[in-house]
């Protein structure tokens, strides 16, 4: 079976921390091939580039701020302090086109790619036109970045947003799959980055572990079983399959980018609920959603 689960330096190259499925990576995964993710820890006055190539791109900042120069012209992206405090400027730089990264104070940005053939225009969204959503109820409560979905952004294949999960709370439930192109259903590769951190005024110790909980498992007579543990910086593939939960342990707070793209002609993400839980989401009406969200600055 292959590799699915990337802890943090498993696939690093270069100046990159993460280095997975672009048009430059090194590192070969089998059987992946519409999804893409690189993440740099650039040090103050630092910078890393991108080749042209033919996928698109979207620039993410994770802590700090970033220059991002396209075709010669420079974006500022007013970045956060982490990715728990709220959406960030983000830019999607189309096809084709070499990029530069830099940060005068340093930081962490991601860059989430997909090959593509049509292309879209190099486009800044700020953190204030990102839709943000409260998505569930109760202990399924958590909150999404739509900055890259269909409604959001006009680009050729990808789709990409990131999700904060309260401590204590479940996200990607319940567990659902895009594996099929079918009524109802895309087919989508999909890429979780992971980062997490010790819930403010948990009373944490000063060396608390804050970690969270990923699970993937089969459809079909496709094998994978995945149940990892993740920190900042881990990788999950999920190239098919039935995927959920994404656990937010006691005490530690789970954020997650996510990445998807397929060969399918529509740019959509239509699920598929496994048919033992889909039930739960009948229960949300009757909750409300947890008082901690929305995470902002």
């Amino acid at each position: 079976m292959a590799n699915w689960v990337y802890p943090l330096g498993s696939a690093a190259e270069g100046k990159w921390d993460i280095s997975l499925g672009t048009s430059d990576s090194a590192l070969e995964v089998d059987g992946w091939a519409h999804t893409g993710l690189k993440v740099a820890t650039l040090p103050a006055g630092a910078a890393v580039e991108l080749p042209a190539a033919d996928e698109e791109r979207i620039v993410v900042p994770l802590s700090g701020t970033f220059r991002v120069a396209v075709d010669g012209q420079d974006y500022q992206l007013a970045g956060r302090s982490s990715v728990f405090n709220g959406p960030s400027d983000v830019l999607y730089t189309g096809t084709g086109k070499a990029v530069t990264i830099s940060s005068a104070d340093g930081g962490r940005v991601a860059v989430a790619t997909a090959p593509a053939k049509a292309s879209y225009p190099t486009r800044l969204v700020t953190a204030a036109e990102t839709p943000v959503e409260l998505r569930g109820a109760g202990n399924c409560s958590r909150q999404v970045h739509n900055f890259g979905t269909p409604a959001a952004l006009e680009a050729d294949r990808f789709i990409v947003c990131e999700v904060i999960t309260p401590a204590g709370n479940w996200s990607s439930y319940p567990p659902h799959k895009h594996d099929e192109e079918k009524d109802g259903e895309t087919s989508l590769e999909e890429i979780y980055y992971f980062e997490t951190r010790v819930a403010p005024g948990s009373g944490a110790p000063q060396d608390a572990d804050a970690v969270g909980y990923a699970r993937v498992y089969a459809s079909d007579e496709r094998p994978i079983d995945v149940a990892a543990e993740v920190r900042t910086g881990d990788v999950v593939l999920v190239p098919y399959g039935w995927h959920g939960p994404a656990m937010a342990a006691p005490g530690y707070d789970l954020y997650y980018l996510n990445v998807m793209a397929g060969p399918g002609r529509v740019r959509d993400w239509l699920i598929s609920d496994d048919p033992h839980h889909g039930w739960i989401r009948q229960t949300w009406a009757g909750q409300d959603v947890d008082p901690r969200l929305p995470f902002t600055a």
